[in-house]
């Protein structure tokens, strides 16, 4: 499998995402959609794509969020999406709708050479907090944008205020221990939750006029689909699924049954919906 060649401090992402969590994460791209298609919407909103823009998408996975911003911006503007991940950008070629203006690239962005002031508007739905050195990778973003460009992202506000994830975590730390705690300036899914250290990283790298817009959501983490998905759903991916990894079947078992228990309380008819807290965040290039 192809994978890009990385900041040398980003390769424990980059195998990550290339590794079988990434394969997860392309395997249910369709069920995820459904999950945070709604923080699409927000996002897309707020960074107002015009037709005739260049956008470029950070982070991309299976590309839901280019082919919206492709379809913002056509027919004569172009997207395309980044992402260290072979497994979802495979995905995203795949299902990539004909006659859109669009492309993929597997690159790491801290330093793919960007050609200097070609895009319009940089975005993201949660693929910008993994960088070892964000200062470093919003910069060379930043040259990739024109002068008067804009950027908005979407990330997770703190663990406490996203249950979605951190429920059926607690459930499963019933019998196992606790992952060792990541550090304030690591990357990770809550490493841009500060609003004080995002603010402190963007105008690092370049940027002005940097806004954060808290929102809140509901998050029906079983998709419809009732309590056993919302179950299988959490043992998969996120949190939950990262804490069991390397643990025996029996306590896989006994951690199953945890997070059924502490998620029915929130069953209704065939949804599980708990609350889901993100920044959007938006800046202007300088």
């Amino acid at each position: 499998m192809e994978r890009p060649a990385g900041h040398a401090e980003n390769a424990d992402q980059i195998a990550y995402w290339n590794g079988p969590s990434g394969q997860r994460w392309a395997d249910r791209h369709a069920a995820q959609e459904k999950l945070l298609g709604p923080i699409a919407d927000v996002l897309i909103d707020r960074a107002k794509p015009k037709p005739g823009e260049r956008v470029l998408d950070v982070g991309c996975g299976s590309g839901a969020t280019t082919f919206a911003f492709a379809k913002a911006v056509a027919p004569d503007g172009f997207a395309l999406g980044l992402d260290v991940s072979e497994p979802m950008l495979a995905q995203a070629r795949a299902l990539a709708p004909k006659g859109l203006p669009l492309d993929f690239v597997l690159a790491d962005a801290t330093v793919y050479p960007f050609e200097p002031a070609s895009f319009d508007l940089l975005a993201s739905r949660f693929g910008v907090m993994f960088f070892a050195d964000p200062i470093a990778s919003f910069a060379n973003l930043r040259r990739a944008l024109k002068p008067a460009g804009r950027l908005a992202f979407a990330c997770w506000r703190e663990p406490k205020e996203n249950p979605w994830a951190m429920a059926p975590l607690m459930a499963v730390y019933k019998h196992v221990p606790k992952m060792p705690p990541v550090g304030p300036e690591e990357p990770g899914p809550f490493a841009f939750a500060s609003e004080e250290r995002v603010t402190r990283i963007l105008k690092g790298a370049g940027f002005a006029d940097v806004a954060m817009e808290p929102h809140n959501l509901a998050m029906d983490i079983a998709i419809g689909g009732g309590l056993e998905a919302a179950v299988d759903g959490s043992l998969q991916i996120g949190p939950a699924s990262r804490a069991l990894q390397g643990h025996p079947p029996e306590t896989y078992e006994a951690a199953k049954a945890s997070i059924r228990e502490a998620l029915a309380p929130f069953l209704k008819e065939q949804s599980v919906a708990l609350q889901g807290a993100i920044w959007i965040v938006t800046a202007k290039a300088g």
